[in-house]
């Protein structure tokens, strides 16, 4: 095998690049090297970091050079991780922005020195060393609104890519940290199951909004998987997305209303509805009535037969039975 073709084997698992050191340790001597930049063979993009037969075309390649450039203890982090994490396949937030251990600088690149990174805060894909999930929605955290932090989270759950436990875990090892808190807040409402719909998470909103009862999320009743569940008010909540469904809407509002039917056969569990209309753009009112509905359930499960009781502060002279003959 050629020098050409050890340096093309071994850029190509580092997103088309290869170091100065790189080049030395396989026989490279200064002269090589430069003759190569000069006919373009390799392309300077980083102080002594090389793209290997033209510029890299796509954000994780180049992500692999700015870790190069950065040592071996960086990774990528804030709004690059986030990037890496939901996937985004077009350009990315420039910069490219990393964490490293080191205090090392490197010009075109945000290094954040971080010491005291745990081995779980790091993952190693395909070559490429990112922040967790986890640690990279703590340092998103403050540079965002709830809203969005809540999307992302809902949404890196959904993929399996991050769980509660981990977030608590990021938090509690850094109490400092300006995002711990809006991720405490965060995971104090967080719910065994992610959300998996933005109408989810506007009604979640509004009921710690209007410091309402925190119902479960996505709970299986009855065989169904329901949108929202008061188990101390025994009351089912679904949201009626309307357009979510599509072209299928007439199949989804059958197997919705079988649904209702199904949860109140099986466990006596009654199931109201809301709009998204109701719940994003009325949300006062859709806030009260759920409040005075929650209200009343309560009341009811406190005093299970009113009815009876009304009977037993009846008195019982007050009125003559039909059936009794007067007194001669």
């Amino acid at each position: 095998m050629t020098v050409d073709q050890l340096i093309a084997e071994q850029a190509a698992a580092q997103g088309g690049h290869i170091t100065r050191a790189q080049l030395a340790a396989l026989g490279l001597h200064r002269g090589a090297i430069d003759a190569r930049l000069a006919r373009g063979a390799l392309i300077a993009v980083f102080h002594g970091v090389y793209a290997v037969g033209h510029l890299p075309t796509n954000p994780v390649d180049r992500a692999h050079g700015a870790l190069l450039v950065s040592g071996t203890g960086s990774a990528l982090a804030g709004d690059s991780a986030l990037a890496f994490w939901l996937g985004q396949t077009g350009d990315w937030p420039k910069p490219l922005e990393l964490v490293s251990a080191t205090d090392r600088r490197p010009s075109g690149v945000i290094v954040h020195r971080r010491r005291a990174l745990l081995s779980r805060d790091i993952r190693t894909v395909d070559g490429l060393r990112v922040t967790s999930p986890a640690r990279t929605a703590l340092d998103m955290a403050p540079r965002i609104t709830a809203k969005r932090l809540e999307r992302i989270v809902n949404e890196l759950r959904h993929e399996r890519r991050l769980t509660v436990e981990q977030l608590i875990d990021v938090s509690d090892r850094n109490p400092r940290h300006p995002g711990t808190e809006p991720i405490r807040t965060l995971t104090g409402a967080s719910q065994q199951e992610h959300s998996r719909s933005g109408l989810e998470d506007a009604f979640l909103r509004l009921v710690r909004r209007h410091q309402l009862p925190i119902p479960q999320i996505n709970v299986h009743l009855a065989g169904h998987r329901v949108d929202a569940y008061f188990p101390d008010h025994g009351l089912v909540v679904e949201l009626d997305g309307g357009v979510e469904h599509g072209s299928n809407w007439r199949p989804a509002f059958e197997a919705d209303r079988t649904q209702m039917v199904d949860v109140l056969l099986e466990t006596g569990l009654p199931t109201i509805r809301f709009t998204r209309e109701q719940v994003m753009r009325h949300e006062q009112q859709t806030a009260a009535k759920l409040a005075g509905i929650l209200e009343r359930r309560m009341q009811r499960a406190a005093d299970p037969h009113p009815e009876s009781q009304a009977e037993t502060h009846h008195d019982p002279q007050a009125a003559t039975p039909p059936d009794t003959p007067p007194d001669p």
